[in-house]
């Protein structure tokens, strides 16, 4: 018999300065029985800080969601879509290969990846230069200290707030709070 997916809750209350976005999001996130805590978090904080595009790209009128990624290589880990359910953003987390990199940037409008482990210097340098005609593409590196930090306040009914201010976030909650600077590679 197959292990289900654990359920997991999140009130997120996205306060974005950098782009004027303020609001509160109340998400259901499945944490496939493969992922760790450290990758279900980094996709909470992907959809964090792009929440913004939900009112500048779709203008309100659009779904910021999380994707099957794990469990179906034909969605991404996190996305935007407007009232027609095109694709506009198109979030992967981790170290993805390029062809489904490149299958992402023929079906959105922008495709960010969010890659977070020790390891991720070294796919870095064995992909980048099979990503460099991606314009679409944009590669993202979070802190591992960051992202084990932002695990320790994975519960499975969680109130966070998320303070994004000049590419920094700042997630809080009882647990504590962790500030991560996002560095963009590509």
């Amino acid at each position: 018999m197959a292990i289900k997916s654990t359920i997991f809750k999140a009130n997120l209350q996205v306060a974005d300065i950098t782009h004027s976005y303020y609001a509160d999001h109340a998400l259901t996130l499945a944490r496939h029985p493969s992922e760790t805590d450290e990758r279900m978090m980094i996709r909470l904080a992907a959809l964090a800080i792009n929440a913004h595009q939900l009112q500048s790209v779709c203008h309100g009128d659009g779904t910021l969601a999380f994707g099957d990624g794990m469990s179906n290589p034909d969605e991404p880990d996190v996305w935007l879509r407007d009232y027609t359910e095109r694709p506009r953003l198109w979030i992967e987390v981790g170290q993805p290969e390029d062809k489904p990199l490149t299958r992402a940037c023929s079906k959105a409008d922008q495709v960010l990846v969010y890659c977070f482990a020790h390891s991720a210097d070294l796919w870095w340098k064995s992909i980048q230069t099979k990503l460099t005609r991606l314009e679409k593409l944009q590669v993202w590196r979070i802190p591992s200290e960051a992202s084990q930090s932002l695990a320790k306040l994975a519960q499975r009914s969680m109130q966070l707030q998320a303070t994004i201010q000049e590419g920094s976030l700042m997630m809080s909650s009882d647990g504590g709070t962790v500030e991560i600077e996002v560095e963009r590679w590509k």
